[in-house]
């Protein structure tokens, strides 16, 4: 019984780590948040971004979705901030983004009238010039960021997880900490993650009773 026990917990192994890659590459995206708005409200949007790579990003452009007003921004430290036209862009005067380490960006958008999902595309420059771009559709490699819009439930021209900005164009750390909330709470998981595990569970059971019934005979 102890081999059989080895058997299957080598199987186990690889079939863990092949999830633990999925897994690390679904939650590494470039993304915008939250997931979930009203219509015509000013949001105050969370734009985060991990460097994938063993080199530094070293910029960020964003394209604002068409419908969408983009109003104001908070300033980061060691980045500047550029806007023309739908695009808005940050670029790093100091390090940037290393290896290992995330960024995140806080700006302010007016959404559209009307109800619907926004896409949000975005393209993320490396040290090396190379960028990649994340514009493509859901459970594609490089996935946008998409905002469903509901229509307004009334009450003000802001939505509940809207932040206003100080007369200085600065969030107190209140405002930080309740938007790293609703981020943390209306973050979605890609569907390449809950694929990888039923191919890991099922690759796991099928082994198992291979080694059950081998035994038998």
């Amino acid at each position: 019984m102890n081999r059989l026990f080895r058997k299957i917990a080598a199987l186990a192994v690889p079939a863990a780590a092949a999830l633990m890659v999925f897994a690390a590459v679904a939650s590494a995206h470039v993304t915008v948040s939250p997931a979930q708005s009203s219509a015509g409200a000013w949001e105050t949007y969370t734009l985060k971004v991990p460097s994938e790579k063993d080199i530094a990003t070293v910029q960020v452009d964003l394209r604002i979705p068409a419908g969408a007003a983009f109003k104001q921004y908070e300033a980061a430290p060691g980045w500047d901030v550029t806007v023309d036209g739908d695009k808005v862009s940050w670029i790093a005067n100091g390090d940037g983004v290393q290896a290992g380490q995330f960024q995140r960006f806080y700006f302010t958008v007016q959404n559209p009238a009307a109800a619907g999902d926004i896409a949000w595309n975005a393209y993320q420059h490396y040290a090396d010039g190379s960028v990649v771009q994340w514009s493509g559709e859901e459970g594609s490699e490089s996935p946008h960021s998409i905002t469903a819009i509901a229509e307004a439930s009334g009450g003000g021209s802001h939505s509940h997880g809207s932040m206003d900005m100080a007369d200085n164009g600065t969030m107190t750390m209140d405002e930080h900490e309740a938007i790293m909330e609703e981020e943390g709470n209306s973050s979605s998981v890609s569907p390449m993650l809950y694929i990888a595990l039923g191919i890991s569970l099922l690759s796991f059971l099928l082994a198992a009773i291979a080694l059950l019934r081998g035994k038998k005979e």
